[in-house]
């Protein structure tokens, strides 16, 4: 999961990544698919689908299923016709969200996006309500046991990265979006591997949150980041660890 904000570690820690595996297999076939379509079936010219690929191999999905995936994405088998969609919306404490997704009905998709903002004491609102909160970033995820900062300083940096800190067991490296590809060809020629990449939504600043606000907007990003038609939820705030190991209880 995208965004790489405290609520998707938590997540991942509870083991909710694994336990939704299907749902996990769904979104990064959509992926597939759509990154074949926009940008063609080889990956060593289409980064997105390079990362998409990288990851589906990552969760462990079979080679033929990839294959297929990008095969309905370029066409060369029928499937459903998805389109990407991206939402804006606000949440407790004047937080603000981004929710990518991908749709083969948008009536549907967010009429039941707005009732997830509904029900957890936010807004589904029109363009430019979220978007100016965040910048579009290239990530990459590597386990800081993978490599040393003065690696990273070498070769990510090197090649264009403008930053990296450490998360966890992973190192994030941010990037400029067109810088994504050559970090990555970077990072493989040194062998470094990587735990993933995206081009992502980052938040320009973060919004503390506590309490009660804290609580309904991890659940609002939780119960967005679950539904079958979004692929990537973005948000912009920020709970310390003290508050985290509060909601984790």
């Amino acid at each position: 999961m995208s965004g790489h904000s405290k609520w998707a570690t938590i997540k991942h820690k509870k083991g909710a990544i694994d336990a939704k595996r299907g749902k996990l297999f769904t979104k990064l076939i959509r992926e597939l698919t759509i990154a074949a379509k926009i940008g063609g079936s080889d990956p060593s010219g289409n980064p997105r689908l390079r990362s998409a690929i990288a990851d589906a191999k990552g969760q462990s999905m079979p080679g033929d299923t990839i294959s297929r995936a990008v095969k309905r994405g370029t066409g060369e088998i029928e499937g459903a016709a998805y389109e990407e969609v991206l939402y804006e919306g606000t949440g407790p404490g004047g937080t603000l969200f981004l929710v990518e997704g991908m749709t083969d009905n948008r009536n549907r998709t967010v009429a039941e996006i707005r009732k997830i903002f509904e029900k957890n004491n936010g807004v589904l609102g029109g363009a430019a309500t979220a978007g100016w909160a965040f910048e579009r970033k290239g990530i990459v995820q590597v386990a800081t046991s993978a490599a040393n900062e003065d690696q990273l300083m070498e070769v990510a940096v090197g090649a264009g990265a403008e930053d990296y800190s450490a998360s966890g067991d992973e190192w994030i490296i941010t990037t400029p979006p067109d810088a994504l590809s050559a970090v990555l060809d970077a990072l493989e020629k040194s062998k470094i591997p990587t735990a993933g990449s995206s081009v992502a939504y980052v938040p320009k600043t973060k919004k503390p949150l506590v309490g009660r606000d804290a609580e309904v907007a991890l659940n609002l990003a939780e119960t967005l980041d679950d539904h079958d038609d979004v692929q990537n939820v973005y948000a912009d705030f920020d709970i310390s660890d003290e508050e985290m190991a509060k909601q984790a209880e």
